[in-house]
């Protein structure tokens, strides 16, 4: 049998790993929840050990904790906040509803780490709880972590890819396609006018969520148990949210009302709302590419994604869209994560939310997806596609629908026949006009010059933009 060591805490004794950091709660809610296998993430164990840290600095400037007690817990807990000790964070995500394990989790831990280093016991609830509860500091934790991944992660891979979409439109200006809708032929536009749709929506996702952060950036820390901030000094909360933003450089402060803070998860609901709308516009980017690059001679064949992987172990040759297929997946797991989030958010009874970790869990696995599939989105298929020109230049030159842009010459149902006739004769468009409209070739091939009908305007003898 594996060596064990005995733990105790309020309720009495418990067997632990002989090797574990973690105490008597920690096992108890490892015994407890063995229900998914899945752990809190990195961001979230990072939060707790900073406001650990914070907590112990201000507790001990308050006089309320021994200097050198205070020192042993900040070093703790920032080798916490570093990675350092992630495998003693055990507990599944499905577990109380507060969050209490995973707290009590990070407290033992710290305790123990803190307690080695000074070579005296150092208690996990009185010492580096101290001031705290589980239920302003796991709602804190989500706020902290969630601030420095949308900072640290998403806006800058977001930001890099609005940037790789718009070095590609600017190289593709010059040439003019056909534009869809309804997935139909329509009029022309410009690739560079195409690909700057998709920049702008990045960066109108980039807007929205940037919105959120100034309630993000509330901390419930300090309202304790229930909001009245019952067992902590009076300065606690500003002194705290003071010194985790100067050690962060994000301007946390204190929820204006903790009691909201507490009781509710409306913030987070809020930024996952962003979240989703950002995972929208990355299936709709997406998909085009996916349209566009499909064929190669039976599809679209407007562009050649880079070919990374063979597509199909029985095909020989075959490629697929690999990163649009990827990032499409990565925004169907966002949405759900809303879904679920929202369900979570609205699940609080009183004073608390009773699914703080698996609100914690989506929130940030959330983040995390969406930046890393904007990165490889922008890397692996914005970066690097071709244009097939010929192929685009031939079906331009055969798309009927650009006969509206004689509309103001020769009126609606005349152009409707002369596309009619076209696509059913399997003929110019060119062609037919100069036999309908009584129009010189030349004064048709300026009208219906495709790059000129990219810029807008009414088309015809003296109109405005003509």
């Amino acid at each position: 049998m594996a060596k064990s060591r005995i733990e105790h805490d309020s309720m009495g004794e418990v067997r632990v790993p002989a090797e574990a950091l973690w105490g008597a709660q920690t096992q108890r809610a490892v015994d407890n929840f063995p229900i998914s296998g899945l752990k809190m993430p990195r961001g979230f164990i990072r939060a707790l050990g900073l406001i650990k840290a914070t907590a112990a600095e201000v507790n001990a400037e308050l006089g309320l904790l021994d200097g050198a007690v205070a020192q042993a817990i900040v070093a703790a807990s920032l080798e916490v906040a570093a990675g350092r000790h992630d495998a003693q964070f055990p507990i599944d995500i499905f577990q109380t509803g507060s969050g209490t394990s995973s707290n009590m989790n990070a407290n033992e831990v710290i305790a123990h780490l803190a307690g080695s280093v000074l070579d005296v016991a150092v208690h996990p609830n009185d010492q580096v709880n101290l001031g705290q509860s589980s239920n302003d500091t796991i709602p804190t934790a989500i706020h902290v972590a969630a601030a420095l991944a949308v900072r640290e992660d998403l806006l800058p891979a977001c930001k890099q890819l609005a940037k790789q979409i718009e070095r590609k439109a600017k190289a593709l200006r010059g040439v003019t396609k056909t534009g869809r809708t309804h997935l139909m032929d329509a009029m022309p536009l410009r690739f560079d006018q195409e690909l700057g749709a998709w920049a702008s929506q990045i960066r109108d996702g980039s807007a929205r969520i940037k919105a959120v952060l100034p309630r993000l950036q509330r901390l419930a820390q300090g309202g304790t148990a229930v909001g009245t901030g019952i067992n902590a000094h009076p300065k606690f909360a500003a002194k705290f949210a003071k010194r985790l933003a100067k050690r962060c450089a994000v301007a946390f402060v204190p929820a204006p009302n903790l009691f909201t803070a507490m009781a509710t998860q409306d913030t987070a609901v809020e930024l996952s709302g962003q979240l989703k709308t950002l995972a929208v516009s990355l299936t709709k980017i997406a998909n085009d590419l996916r349209w566009m690059n499909s064929g190669p001679l039976a599809g679209l064949g407007e562009i050649r994604l880079p070919a990374l992987q063979p597509g199909s172990s029985i095909m020989p040759g075959k490629v697929n869209p690999v990163i649009p297929e990827a990032v499409a997946m990565v925004c169907a797991k966002v949405i759900g994560n809303d879904t679920t989030i929202t369900i979570a958010g609205q699940s609080g009874s009183f004073q608390l939310n009773v699914m703080l970790p698996l609100i914690a869990h989506d929130l940030l696995q959330s983040i995390g997806l969406l930046a890393n599939a904007a990165r490889l989105l922008g890397d692996k298929a914005i970066a690097g596609f071709e244009v097939d020109e010929a192929r685009i230049a031939e079906s331009l030159s055969r798309n009927p629908i650009l006969v509206t842009a004689l509309n103001a010459v020769i009126g609606y149902e005349k152009g409707a026949a002369i596309a009619k006739q076209a696509y059913r004769e399997k003929r110019p468009l060119l062609e037919v006009a100069l036999e309908q409209t009584g129009l010189s070739e030349d004064e048709l091939r300026a009208l219906l010059d495709p790059a000129s009908l990219t810029e807008g305007g009414i088309k015809g003898p003296g109109a405005a933009g003509g």
